[in-house]
């Protein structure tokens, strides 16, 4: 089995990780190229907007997009939830839209402003 994990930005390393302490094939996804021969993804936390962005940047969107439709299992984490959710409460930005779910972003800001001292 060979589990892709969108590796533009955010928690990339600790899923490769977890994948090969199962013996799972973990492949890194950066590319369109990398997008074949896989057979699930996972969207890793980090910040939402920023992989949105860099989503559209390397052309990865429409295809990503495409085969979640198609049926490749898929698991997001944290912003990769917010980027398969399908309404975003309080935010006006659409991501893949591919989960008939709803979420709430964070209410702390920015991602730096998540953490408590």
């Amino acid at each position: 089995m060979r589990v892709g994990v969108l590796s533009l930005q955010g928690g990339v390393i600790e899923h490769i990780n977890h994948l090969k302490k199962l013996d799972i094939d973990a492949l890194e996804i950066k590319k369109i190229e990398d997008l074949k021969n896989i057979d699930g993804i996972i969207l890793p936390g980090g910040e939402s907007t920023t992989i949105g962005k860099l989503l559209r940047d390397t052309n990865l969107f429409l295809p990503l997009k495409s085969l979640i439709l198609s049926g490749l299992p898929t698991w997001g984490t944290c912003a990769g939830m917010i980027l398969l959710a399908k309404e975003i409460e309080n935010d006006t930005r659409k991501h893949l839209q591919v989960m008939d779910i709803k979420v709430k972003r964070n209410a702390f800001g920015s991602q730096i402003d998540s953490f408590k001292k």
